[in-house]
């Protein structure tokens, strides 16, 4: 065992981060945010989808998380299976490596309990279970923090997942209907928290100039095809969302309102193009969000905003900015609800622009009154993450923290 004394301790991150979504890398951000204000003795290195970027953007080593550079790709040819194939074997190895030279590791926020996208078992759930399960092995802390979690139907996707969640050391949730599809899911989850998505530890950014537009909504946009269970009707859903999305901003337009289409990853580009050629006006334009800062100043200069990716629902909301959630899954609403915007929420899958409208013209009817509402329930967001840094801290830095803080692991 390491002795925190006299050595730094060798932390890990691990996840998704690099790979165009923003909403990972604002997880990642906010991560290594409470480890240089909490613990900046700590020796931090990540092992993640896109170590080029984390390395040029956070200034931290990083290690790409699969060997085969087309995992995340459809393989149809005999040399590219056979090269999946292979190279499930040799990230066994390859994280195990990774993981025995750490005395933690920390997977920061995000969906990684989750199936609310298309996701294949043998990707991402994969790559989570040998973590897990190899922290487990060298006696590496494993820590899920304020994760998100879905219950899952397809078998294996769900028996990884579900191992995965009872070999870490330690989990805590971003909403409460995680932690009840994780005990849906045969995980006892009595003593673990809830506390809320990392992006509001995140520093706001500074207020800027004005809009040039007063009136400016908002859309964020999204690359939707459904859930993982959604797979034999992805086209149909997509064309859906899009057709609804298009005709929701086409009549902002014809009310001669400036319309801001908000990405939060790359993937969301070609929708946000498409809806640009469709709708053909000078008031449509694309943002270039790069980060969470990014898409937090492009909400905040909006007078309201309509937006799908969960991290755009986040951003604005944390912002103060009057938001309606295009809905796609039950962390959206729950989310909504927390913010005290439950009536707010609109299907994604069943856009109907005519309602839409409806239920945007009644938020910006209250927008005074919800600004400052959600100001307090920022606050309060906020006091919660301190909350769990200092549980953390104290879990997983026993010399700095309570040194009689319980480590938990269940009996597999």
């Amino acid at each position: 065992m390491t002795d925190f004394h006299e050595t730094p301790v060798r932390v890990g991150l691990f996840g998704l981060f690099g790979s165009g979504n923003v909403g990972n890398d604002g997880s990642l951000e906010a991560a290594l945010g409470y480890l240089r204000a909490e613990h900046p003795e700590a020796v931090v290195d990540a092992l993640c989808g896109g170590p080029e970027h984390v390395e040029r953007r956070y200034g931290i080593p990083a290690t790409r998380l699969n060997w085969y550079s087309g995992e995340y790709r459809t393989a149809s040819r005999a040399g590219a299976i056979a090269a999946k194939g292979l190279g499930k074997l040799v990230d066994a190895v390859r994280t195990a490596v990774w993981v025995r030279r750490h005395d933690v590791v920390i997977v920061p926020g995000t969906g990684v309990l989750e199936a609310t996208l298309p996701l294949r078992p043998w990707g991402f759930p994969y790559s989570l279970f040998l973590l897990c399960a190899t922290g487990r092995l060298f006696g590496t802390r494993v820590a899920l923090v304020g994760v998100g979690a879905a219950t899952i139907g397809r078998r294996a996707t769900r028996v990884l997942t579900r191992r995965s969640a009872r070999l870490a050391a330690y989990r805590s949730f971003r909403d409460d209907m995680s932690r009840d599809a994780m005990r849906t899911m045969g995980v006892d989850t009595s003593r673990d928290e809830v506390y809320e998505d990392l992006a509001f530890a995140l520093p706001t950014p500074a207020a800027s100039a004005p809009p040039a537009s007063p009136g400016t909504v908002g859309v964020g946009v999204m690359a939707f095809h459904g859930s993982n269970d959604d797979r034999a009707r992805a086209d149909e859903i997509h064309r859906r969302y899009l057709d609804g999305t298009t005709r929701f901003v086409k009549a902002l337009v014809a009310e001669g309102r400036p319309v801001r289409l908000i990405t939060g990853d790359e993937l969301d580009l070609p929708v946000a193009d498409g809806i640009v050629d469709a709708v053909d006006s000078p008031l449509v334009t694309v943002a270039e969000t790069a980060s969470l800062a990014d898409l937090m100043k492009e909400t905040a200069a909006a007078d309201t905003v309509v937006a799908t990716r969960y991290h755009n629902l986040v951003c604005a909301l944390k912002v103060g900015t009057p938001t309606l959630a295009l809905s796609y899954s039950a962390k959206s609403d729950a989310l909504m609800a927390r913010m005290g915007l439950a009536p707010y929420c609109h299907p994604a899958r069943e856009v109907d622009a005519e309602h839409l409208l409806e239920q945007f013209r009644e938020l910006e009817k209250r927008s005074a009154e919800l600004r400052p509402a959600l100001a307090e329930r920022n606050e309060a967001a906020v006091r919660r993450l301190e909350r769990q840094f200092t549980v953390l801290t104290a879990t997983l830095f026993p010399s700095t923290g309570n040194a009689d803080a319980p480590v938990r692991q269940e009996t597999s």
